[in-house]
Order: C-alpha cells, then structure tokens, then sequence
C-alpha cells in the first residue's frame, strides 16, 4: 500500500533532482511502482471509490420498515424506545449490545428522510441595546463560610455585545435577588441599557389566565425606576437568554482556577467571598474594555439612587411569639407578642421593625413551610411551663448545638422525663442568661469526663475554671557597652 505522505515525497524528489531511484529510496517505496505513480495527477486516496456495501449483515433489516413507518408517524420516538418495542415484541431477536446499531440508523434516517428541524439564527447584539441577567447554581465550587457548607446562587449580569460581565452572591432566585443582582451591575457601569432581558421566573413574572405570563409589579417598578424597558425570553425557549447562560458556565471556570490559585475555597464572611468574585470578574472584564466603550458610548447615564432591593410586610406577632412570612414562621422577643411589625424580607435575611426602631434580624429561610425558632425568645416562659417542652411543634428548635442535644440525652437516660426536661430548660435558661458557648464548653467538659450535665456543673466549670499556668520568661540583662560602641561609631 502506498500512501498519500510517500507520493508527495515522491514528487518533491523528482521535482528537486528528477532521479527516480534516489526518489524512490527516499520516499520508501520500489523503483516500479515510483515509476508506477510518477505520472499520476491524484493521490492515493483520490482514487478510492466510497465504500457502498455492508461489513455485515443488517441485524435490523426484516423489521426496518415497521419502524420506519413507526418513524414517519411519530419521529419524535427514539431508537431506544423503539429498541424496547422490539425486544418486547420479539423477545431473544435483539440482543443489548445491538442498541447502538439501531441508534446509529435511527441517526441516519433522520438525516436522509426525516422532518425539518428547528432551525436557531444567531443574532447581531448592537452596543448598549440590552442586559441580560441569569441565576447558575454555585454548589460544584464547593465554597465554605468560616468552614462551614455554603449553599447559594450567583446572579450573573450580562452585555451581550462586549461580554461584560458582574456576579452577585444570592440566596434564592426571589425578586430581592433579582434586584440586587441588576443594581449591583448597573451601579458598577454608571450607566443603563434600554432593554432588560430575563428569563420567565417568578422573581420577574406571573401566570395569567390566558395562559401567557405578564411582568410582576415590583419587576415593572424596579425597571421604570432604573430607566429600562423589560423584556422575557419565550417560554420554554432559554437559548434565546443564551449569552448569559454561556456566561454562567465561562464564569464559574474563571472561579474555580482562580480558587485553585488562592489555594482554598474558604472565605472568612460571605462579604469576603463577594468581594473576591468581583476581583475575578475585573480580571476578566479587562479584555473586553474595548468593545465596552463602545457600549458605554451608547448608553444612556444612570441618574437615579438605589432602588431598596427588599420586600416590606406587615404581620402580627402571634402569642407562640412567632411571626409569618412568606409561609415560614420566624420566632421573635416575646415582649412583641400582640403587636403588629413590619418585616423587610431581603434576599439573604429578614429585619423586624416596631416602627422605626429595629428588633431583630435572623437568615431568611427559603422555601415555604420551614421555621427558625430562637431559644432565647421563648426559653423565660418555658422554663416556667416545662410541661409544654415534651411536645412543643418547634422542639428541635431548641437544641442549639449537637452538644446540647446529647446534654439532653444524657439528663433523659438519668431522670424521669418531666425532671429531665426542667433540667434541660435551666440549661438553656443559663445559656440565655450568660453566654451559650460558655454553657456549650461546659457541657462538652462534663460529658467528656461522664458527670451528670446539671446547671450545678455547668455553673462550677464556668465559676472556677481550671487556673492556666503562666510561663516562666527569662528577661536578659541588656550589655550597656554595646550602646556606648555604637554611639563613638556612628560619628556625624
């Protein structure tokens, strides 16, 4: 066999020297078929006929034609479907390892005789026309707060003319998110598209009857507010919000290497966290500066102030203490119980005002139907009613750290269960009172060493803890003469 690499040498050997033995030799092939190919116009290849025969026979060749009208009736099927109908059919005809061989000819039916597909056109984005912003689960990064599991979303938004891109760390895909996330990018620009585009979430819109979805009045107004006509991608059709999507996945390549160059995914607060994002972001918006002139150019100037990002509700406190918000229950200081508060719901927390003076805040809870019940709320009336603790709704609630619940296990193993819940209690009471990771330390002490965690104990390990031995240090007598040497040499 002779090769395309062989005749080509071939060539350039006659062509340099025109001695056919000397070519031959070097081309590595016989001095007769050099001759043979020296008056050739086409390579090897060149010459071969396409292949128009089977290697084998078609294992699917009796049953082709009730699959192909199959095919033509309904060519959404796919071939391991209609695999399937075989086997069922014909039980011990087909074999598993034959499922490729008809996957491979469903293929090329398809490309020969079946319908028209959808055809996507790539679109011409003209500077500044628009912003695109989108939420990408950040989980695969595997980033840590303060060690501990850090489970959240980055809004990413996006120009798509010059690739400009800014991350914002966000809990949930709400509208609270969506606000920061778009303000965050808009304020970084100072400047602001005509058109916003987003996909059909709930955050931006809502279902009508007619079966189509219209913009949600907190979308609308934080469009208006910013100066920015709104716009959706059809429903179900996210490649049309494909520049961002595409962003999602570059970006969080980006993070990911430059999480391996800072040699931890830790971060000490989820503002340090934030910030290194937006280093990122920088770092890689620097190539694009060009094309963003350009879109700034085009832009119009942001000339409003920041949009508050939060959603206000007003609700009453409840005599359980809690409060409702959003289908999830938040407990609250008992004193409020009775009252009417306002609770500003962000993306990441809630805040509780008694009119203008704020009560607490606590980490929102996402998702209807959940609680965060605080200990300290409750703990002055309970440990009055101990009675309640056995089956109080929120009990789990109340065990503010795996410690805790094995001080409770351990006084449940030694006491009958309405004593060991009063001693319960007057631990937490004294956690409340003082400093739970005191309380907390306590209790690891004693139930490391096997004592019965009461107050008692866990009073006498915080009262006189044990005395910390202080180190000996030997202070040297510093040499006088070496100052007076330095003086006589340092001169003028």
């Amino acid at each position: 066999m002779v090769t395309d690499a062989q005749v080509r040498k071939l060539m350039k050997e006659l062509d340099d020297h025109g001695r056919l033995g000397l070519a031959a030799a070097r081309a590595g092939m016989d001095r007769k078929t050099a001759r043979r190919w020296r008056g050739r116009e086409k390579l090897p290849s060149e010459g071969k006929a396409p292949r128009t025969w089977r290697t084998r026979e078609d294992p699917f060749k009796a049953d082709w034609p009730t699959l192909q009208r199959m095919l033509e009736a309904a060519p959404e099927l796919e071939a391991k479907t209609l695999f399937e109908w075989l086997t069922d059919q014909y039980p011990g005809r087909y074999g598993e390892g034959q499922l490729r061989t008809l996957q491979r000819r469903v293929r090329r039916w398809r490309a020969a005789d079946g319908p028209p597909r959808e055809v996507f056109f790539p679109q011409a984005h003209r500077p500044g026309e628009a912003a695109q912003t989108d939420f990408t689960r950040a989980g695969s990064l595997g980033v840590t707060i303060a060690g501990e599991a850090f489970g959240h979303l980055i809004g990413l938004t996006v120009l798509p003319y010059s690739n400009w891109r800014w991350p914002t760390v966000c809990r949930s895909e709400s509208m609270a998110a969506l606000s920061d996330t778009v303000q965050n990018a808009l304020f970084e620009l100072g400047a602001v598209p005509e058109w916003h585009q987003t996909d059909n979430s709930t955050a931006a819109t809502h279902d009508l009857s007619s079966g189509k979805r219209a913009f949600n009045d907190n979308y609308a107004a934080l469009m208006a507010h910013l100066g920015m006509k709104p716009r959706t991608t059809g429903i179900g059709e996210k490649e049309q919000n494909g520049d961002v999507e595409s962003a999602n996945g570059a970006f969080k390549r980006k993070v990911t290497q430059y999480l391996l160059l800072r040699g931890s995914p830790d971060f000490e607060s989820v503002a340090a966290y934030q910030s290194f994002l937006r280093d990122v972001a920088a770092r890689a918006n620097r190539s694009v500066r060009a094309r963003l002139d350009e879109e700034l150019a085009a832009m119009a100037t942001l000339q409003v102030d920041r949009r508050p990002s939060f959603r206000v509700i007003d609700v009453s406190v409840t005599s359980w203490s809690t409060v409702r918000v959003l289908r999830n229950t938040y407990s609250v200081p008992s004193r409020l119980i009775g009252q009417r508060v306002r609770v500003r719901v962000h993306d990441d927390r809630i805040e509780v005002f008694l009119g203008t003076a704020k009560q607490l805040a606590a980490p929102r809870l996402h998702g209807v139907h959940h609680h965060r019940i605080d200990y300290r709320h409750v703990i002055w009336s309970l440990v009055k009613k101990p009675g309640a603790f056995a089956r109080y709704r929120y009990r789990d609630d109340l065990f503010p750290s795996p410690v805790f619940r094995r001080a409770y296990d351990a006084l449940a193993g030694a006491e009958p269960t309405r004593r060991s819940d009063l001693a319960y209690l007057r631990l937490l009471h004294l956690a409340a009172s003082t400093h739970e990771s005191d309380v907390e330390a306590a209790l690891g002490l004693l139930l490391e060493a096997g004592d019965k965690p009461t107050v008692e104990a866990v009073r006498g390990v915080i009262d006189d803890p044990e005395p910390t031995e202080v180190p000996a240090l030997s202070v040297p007598q510093p040499d006088l003469h070496e100052f007076d040497a330095l003086l006589r040499g340092g001169g003028r």
